[in-house]
C-alpha cells in the first residue's frame, strides 16, 4: 500500500533475530521465510524487526487462538481466512490485465495526468467520482475511510472474481449480497459490483 517504513513486532524471539541475521536459519523451511522477508523489504526506506513480550502481543495471540480454533460457530461479522498454502511457494497466478480501455481509464487520466473527456457531462462526472481514488503504483484503488482500499478491475475480470467466489466451500448457496461481500472481502471492486452477474 505504498508503506516506506516498516515496524514489525514478534513475540519470537528466534524468528526476530533469523530475520535481522543475529541467528542463521538452520531450517531450510525457515531459511526460505527470511528470503522471502529480505525480499519483500530490500524495496522499503528502512525495516526493523523487534521481539516484544507475549503479554504485549495480545491481538496477535487472539488471531493465532481463532485461527486455530472450528469456524462454523462464528457470527457472520467474523471474518476468516485460512491459507491453505504457505506464503514461500511459489505459484503461478494469472493476472487481472486492464490494457483496454475501461470505466477506471478516464480517472486514471485525470488523477495521473489532469485530461478529462471531451463530453461534457462525462467530464464532469469523472471530476465528481476522482476523489474517490487513488493511484499507487500502476493501480487504482476506491479509497475507504473506515474500510482498506479496494483494487479496482474491469468487469470481465469481476465475472472472473464472482465465479471464483462462487466456487467456494459453500458457493453454491450464496445469494448475490453474500457473494457480493466476498469479492468485497477479497479486496476488489468495479462499479456495478451489486447488480453483476457471474452466468
Amino acid at each position: 500500500m505504498g508503506a516506506e517504513r516498516v515496524m514489525a513486532l514478534t513475540d519470537s524471539r528466534l524468528a526476530a533475530n533469523q530475520v535481522s541475521g543475529e541467528f542463521g536459519a538452520k531450517d531450510k523451511r525457515m531459511e526460505k521465510y527470511v528470503k522471502a522477508v529480505q525480499r519483500i523489504t530490500s524495496s522499503l526506506k528502512s525495516f526493523t524487526i523487534k521481539q516484544i513480550s507475549r503479554g504485549s502481543n495480545r491481538r496477535a495471540d487472539a488471531l493465532s487462538k481463532l485461527a486455530s480454533t472450528y469456524f462454523r460457530h462464528l457470527s457472520k461479522e467474523v471474518l476468516a481466512e485460512v491459507l491453505k498454502e504457505r506464503s514461500i511457494d511459489e505459484r503461478q497466478v494469472d493476472s487481472l490485465s486492464t490494457t483496454q480501455p475501461n470505466w477506471m481509464t478516464p480517472i486514471m487520466d485525470y488523477l495521473q495526468h489532469g485530461i478529462l473527456p471531451d463530453d461534457h457531462g462525462e467530464a464532469r462526472k469523472t471530476r465528481i467520482r476522482a476523489p474517490q481514488y487513488a493511484i499507487l503504483g500502476r493501480t487504482l484503488y476506491r479509497k475507504g475511510h473506515t474500510t482498506p482500499w479496494l483494487k479496482c478491475i474491469d468487469g470481465e475480470s469481476g465475472k472472473k472474481a464472482l465465479k471464483e467466489a462462487h466456487a467456494g466451500s459453500a458457493g453454491a448457496h450464496d445469494e448475490a449480497r453474500a457473494l457480493t461481500g466476498k469479492v468485497l472481502c477479497m479486496g476488489l471492486y468495479w462499479p456495478d459490483i451489486h447488480i453483476n452477474k457471474y452466468s
